[in-house]
């Protein structure tokens, strides 16, 4: 075969794992955006120089930012070569793409092949990617058998999902791959939300690694999790599929939400900037009652209130108008919050989702 060899994303999808490298040469706020599963950022222009070299394509001509990028896009792969690639062997297989499979990617890979290397170069670049991604979410939804966790807020869907999955269980923890627990409380101090790009790219890469002879437990969600929106053929999908109901005691719930928000408990000043988000829907008052209650420390009575006079109302509104199976769930109860619990739990739930006749 004749290098660089130039292959379309739908010839390629297959062979992906085959490849020992996967090298995205776009800027890194492009990479940041959204990249291929598996892929590192080896710019061969940085975001500066991008913006440089489009400058002078626009204000002085194409000739001299042809000069100019074929410059820096030359010294940016020699310093790849020299710091990342010079140990690789005669026979590394990388694959090589950028925007849309055409300079910047076209450059490297035609050094790369120049060396000796079987280099691959990704016809139509992140674009043509993209495209499939796009097209792939739609389709692929319908080919599974959701089993779709619903309960209010604090029932221990998201931890039994975590089990589930250590369980071996196919899981689509939605809320883990947007970094999000779903509410107004919900943002991760330590994780910020991934682009709607790379959402849906991550959706992609799991959903087409399921076998859809076996169930997907996912937990009911609204069309958003925190800032990001959940594919519509997901989402249909989802409400029109059978559901397990989750129940668990008032005072667990509270106890649950307690460890999993200890970020909010440790620092009550950024709880209370969180609440202030409530104010249009329960008035000045209850909020700055429920401020004396974070800073006094009171943050289990604080969670109680929140439940039942917030989440849960709200929960049994959208759920039942959303999800048009709930009327016929089979439950399942949380006995406390231990860790046998939810083992015991997971394991009731995959027997009743392998076996629905035994239900």
């Amino acid at each position: 075969m004749k290098y660089p060899s130039v292959l379309p994303f739908g010839e390629l999808l297959p062979k992906l794992e085959q490849f020992d490298a996967i090298i995205d040469v776009r800027s890194p706020l492009e990479f940041a955006e959204d990249h291929l599963p598996g892929a590192i950022n080896c710019p061969v222009l940085d975001d500066a120089q991008r913006v440089q070299v489009g400058t002078t394509y626009k204000t002085v001509s194409a000739f001299e930012a042809k000069k100019l990028g074929a410059t820096l896009v030359a010294k940016n792969i020699a310093h790849h070569i020299e710091n990342q690639f010079l140990g690789c062997p005669q026979d590394w297989k990388p694959l090589i793409y950028c925007w849309r499979g055409g300079n910047r990617s076209g450059a490297m890979a035609l050094i790369f092949a120049r060396i000796g290397w079987p280099v691959t170069q990704l016809e139509g670049g992140y674009k043509a990617y993209r495209q499939h991604v796009n097209t792939e979410l739609v389709a692929l939804p319908q080919a599974f058998n959701f089993n779709v966790l619903c309960g209010p807020t604090g029932s221990g869907k998201s931890r039994l999902l975590q089990v589930l999955a250590s369980q071996g269980a196919q899981v689509l923890d939605l809320e883990k791959l947007a970094a999000h627990r779903g509410s107004v409380l919900g943002d991760l101090p330590t994780a910020p939300q991934p682009s709607q790009k790379h959402f849906e790219s991550l959706l992609w890469e799991l959903l087409s690694k399921f076998d859809p002879a076996r169930p997907v437990f996912v937990e009911a969600e609204s069309k958003k999790v925190g800032k990001l929106r959940v594919p519509d053929s997901l989402m249909a999908k989802m409400r029109s599929s059978p559901c397990t109901t989750v129940e668990l005691s008032i005072s667990d719930r509270v106890a649950l939400l307690m460890q999993d928000y200890l970020h909010f408990v440790a620092d009550p000043v950024l709880l209370n900037t969180q609440l202030d988000f409530l104010t249009h829907l329960h008035g000045k008052e209850k909020i700055a009652h429920w401020h004396q209650l974070a800073l006094s420390s009171k943050t289990s009575e604080l969670v109680d209130e929140l439940l039942r006079k917030h989440y849960d109302p709200g929960y049994l509104q959208s759920i039942s108008r959303n999800f048009v199976r709930l009327g016929e769930a089979t439950s399942i109860s949380l006995q406390n919050i231990s860790d046998d619990a939810f083992q015991c739990a997971a394991r009731q739930l995959n027997e009743l989702a392998n076996n629905p006749l035994s239900a």
